[in-house]
């Protein structure tokens, strides 16, 4: 029958078939051993998911040596071959709720008694790794392999801080096999491929792919320099123990001193599992590593055996697939943008990818020492991330696709907008910077941009393209805005004959029309009939509205050089109006808690500028206060004056910026990390790294209650309130 069958095939779907398990283990072979994989995550699971098509039509296809039948990763390197004890399998994925569903049902269908639970924890991007522990002491780390036989990394993996070399407890088994992903954390990546392009090495593609050259460097000493982490999350082989619950072993690891993820949740319906699917869709940026998606597993150890595995995956788990972040796409041009202080900043401009959902031609570079740390030339094959609500970053290039044609990034010696020449502002500076600040329009726009935000005056309908409009506008040739000083004098009238290009958001470019291929021209603020839209007429009573915004947002909205809104409020509270921070000496500004000598000395040179003192007698005398609101009375108490405290997680009450005003009028000082110094951390929910790290220095942390307590009651009874780590 069998014969029949493969006799039945048609030719061409045998050599369909043929081609694309070809090309599968070329990328397999490309990921694993060589690290230098040439397409996605999601370009390979779609490889995938086609083969496995074509096998489910024609299953005489579907034989022992094809990918679909294998777990990944069996391939000959220098590394010593181990045998694991247990077999290492891989997980089938769902893309979606239907493959959810589906792989629901089967488990409700082949358990056959209700009651059972399901185990949902983070797929952490990183590389999959055993630990064999006998009478508590680690003797063996090996690599997944093909899942029977792995490469021994022993010694690399015992420089992982986090893992211990012996077991701890008093339930310590005979033996254990521990499952694992070591993981490089995003942020060291940049650092990690500096190194390597000083070093004359080609950079990693992705931090997954840091952590597998991590892990197989020859010399451990290399590895112990490299900050991998380790999240378990799996037991394979044992000895001496039995646990009815896949739970219960991971309460068993922590107990052992294993780092075992916090985020993890046992559930009883599949709803739950989809609320725990979207809850970390949402927030997969605010825990401790990178994350592609949900792992879902049947917890009742008993019933995981009744339902057995297939060749390379056990039936009683499935992985989540989030939308992939990370894609590849061609580096068209690196094109130069200058800020709102004359920052010049090299970005890509890419071919159009969708990533996270949404379409991407323009990703971030930084500087240009970043372009050259990246290794990246244009006309690259890149690899490029989008993470949430982050601008998209290009991680690298696909060095192997180069085929000669691509060129170094130059970056140029004159501003793109006003023709001026770039230069540093001092000695060392790694950032250019065109001084021509006021009559550079790329400057002012988006110095115009940046006071109509919401750090700012917090203006409803003026964006960039309202910013670009008003100050270089296509037609009429004299632009209403010369500098920030105007924005309080716009009438209805100056804003009717206003057209301008149609720019695009992330880069500021005028977008092309794609029928004709010339850029897009719009007559901004009129309507067809000649009259105001109503985003005119939105923009003008919210410039109104927003002469009377607190003192301190005025003083961040003038764009002056490292003042921000930190800065700007501690000036606010210790000079209450703009002539008594221009009178102020450089030593008084310095003086000031949250000021410093640099922007004191910013500040003195920012009121040296005729023209920026002219901004100011504009505003007045167009209604603007410039000063701080004052009763007559002396300031209220400040009863968290001389307190650190740091804000991390997200609050169901507060934004982030909310919580840090609600310290800072209380006289708090807010940071951004965690140190001895530190008075309290505010934790919401996945607070990440900053937890951890107040927990080991045993600083106080507050959970959203807490905080509440420290508001309203102040230090001590705050301390009492604190969370500890039993809780």
């Amino acid at each position: 029958m069998a014969g029949e069958q493969q006799t039945a095939l048609p030719a061409d779907m045998r050599e369909q078939h043929a081609q694309l398990a070809e090309q599968i283990e070329e990328h397999r072979f490309r990921y694993y051993v060589k690290d230098a994989p040439i397409v996605s995550d999601a370009e390979f699971d779609r490889l995938m998911r086609q083969l496995e098509a074509i096998e489910e039509e024609y299953p005489a296809l579907r034989t022992p040596e094809s990918p679909t039948q294998k777990v990944s990763g069996d391939y000959e390197t220098e590394l010593t071959k181990v045998e694991h004890r247990e077999r290492m399998l891989s997980l089938d994925n769902a893309f979606d709720d239907a493959g959810l569903a589906a792989w629901a049902e089967r488990v409700a269908r082949d358990v056959g008694a209700p009651g059972y639970h399901f185990l949902c924890e983070l797929k952490v991007d990183g590389l999959a790794v055993n630990l064999t522990y006998e009478k508590g002491r680690l003797t063996r780390a090996a690599t997944r392999g093909d899942g029977r036989i792995g490469e021994d990394i022993t010694p690399n993996v015992r420089t992982i801080a986090e893992i211990p070399d012996r077991l701890r407890g008093d339930r310590v088994p005979d033996l254990v096999e521990i499952r694992g992903e070591v993981y490089f954390p995003m942020e060291k990546f940049q650092e990690l491929n500096e190194r390597r392009v000083a070093a004359g090495e080609q950079p990693y593609a992705n931090p997954r792919n840091s952590a597998s050259g991590s892990l197989r460097q020859k010399d451990p000493r290399v590895t112990a320099k490299l900050p991998l982490h380790m999240v378990v999350h799996g037991i394979g082989a044992r000895e001496g123990f039995d646990i009815d619950r896949l739970s219960e072993a991971y309460d068993l690891m922590r107990a052992w001193g294993l780092p075992v993820a916090r985020h993890s949740e046992v559930v009883g319906s599949l709803d739950e599992v989809r609320q725990f699917i979207a809850h970390f869709g949402e927030n997969r940026h605010s825990v401790e590593h990178e994350i592609d998606g949900v792992v879902v597993k049947l917890d009742e150890i008993r019933l995981q055996g009744r339902l057995g595995s297939t060749a390379r995956a056990p039936r009683w788990a499935i992985a989540w697939k989030y939308a992939p972040e990370e894609v590849n796409t061609k580096l068209v041009n690196i094109r130069v943008g200058v800020g709102r202080t004359g920052r010049v900043t090299p970005y890509a401009q890419v071919e159009p990818v969708t990533v996270a959902g949404s379409e991407v031609e323009f990703a971030t570079l930084h500087n240009q020492d970043v372009v050259k740390a990246k290794g990246v030339l244009i006309g690259d094959t890149v690899v490029l991330r989008k993470a949430g609500e982050v601008i998209p970053e290009i991680l690298g290039p696909v060095v192997d696709l180069r085929d000669g044609t691509e060129r170094e990034f130059v970056m140029p010696a004159e501003c793109p907008e006003c023709g001026t020449p770039l230069r540093a502002m001092k000695e060392g500076d790694v950032d250019i910077r065109c001084p021509n600040a006021r009559s550079c329009p790329a400057q002012l726009r988006e110095r115009l941009f940046y006071l109509a935000g919401r750090e700012c005056l917090d203006i409803e309908a003026f964006g960039k393209v309202a910013a670009a409009a008003l100050t270089r506008p296509l037609e009429p040739a004299d632009p209403p805005l010369k500098d920030e000083g105007d924005l309080f004098d716009l009438t209805v009238e100056q804003l009717l004959p206003i057209k301008a290009y149609v720019l695009d958001q992330d880069s500021g470019l005028p977008k092309r029309d794609p029928k004709t291929g010339e850029d897009k021209v719009v007559t901004v603020f009129a309507n067809k009939e000649g009259g105001p839209r109503k985003n005119a007429l939105v923009m003008l009573d919210n410039i109104e509205a927003a002469k009377q915004r607190p003192f301190a947002r005025f003083l961040n909205g003038l764009s002056i050089r490292h003042v921000g809104p930190v800065a700007a409020a501690a000036l606010a509270r210790e000079f209450p109006s703009i002539e008594r921070i221009e009178q102020a000496t450089e030593a008084e500004l310095a003086a000031t808690d949250g000021v410093g000598p640099i922007i004191a000395a910013s500040l003195k040179e920012w009121f040296e500028e005729d023209w920026h003192r002219e901004i100011l007698r504009k505003w007045r005398a167009a209604g603007v206060p410039l000063r701080a609101e004052t009763t007559g009375e002396p300031e209220g108490p400040r009863p968290l004056e001389g307190l650190t405290v740091v804000v991390t997680g997200t609050l169901e009450k507060y934004t982030r910026d909310g919580a840090k005003e609600a310290l800072q009028s209380l006289g708090a000082k807010v940071a951004g990390s965690v140190s001895k110094k530190t008075s309290f951390v505010v934790v919401g929910d996945n607070p990440g790294s900053k937890y951890d790290k107040a927990m080991q220095l045993k600083v106080p942390v507050l959970d959203e209650a807490g905080f509440a307590v420290l508001l309203e009651q102040g230090p001590d009874a705050a301390r009492e309130a604190a969370v500890t780590e039993e809780a």
